[in-house]
């Protein structure tokens, strides 16, 4: 079931990336995917984020689960 949510997900464009990332590079991968500078989308992020008090210890960790690492798209093992 997993491994169709990370398809889904690579699909899409929705990875963690490599580069530029400070904890699992979910944030750094949304700003990728919409082409935004990950300093600006981890504010954007951040911002958003306070608007829904306690949706910190919900949304980030259930994006780290469900967006797949990047090295899966590049058909390296993910590690």
């Amino acid at each position: 079931m997993m491994e169709s949510i990370h398809a889904a997900f690579r699909r899409e464009g929705f990875v963690r990336v490599n580069e530029g990332r400070v904890l699992g590079g979910v944030v750094a991968g949304l700003g990728r995917r919409y082409g935004i500078d990950p300093r600006r989308a981890r504010l954007w992020f951040v911002l958003g984020l306070m608007l829904i008090p306690g949706s910190q210890l919900l949304v980030y960790p259930l994006l780290w689960m469900l967006m797949p690492p990047e090295t899966a798209v590049a058909g390296e093992p993910a590690g």
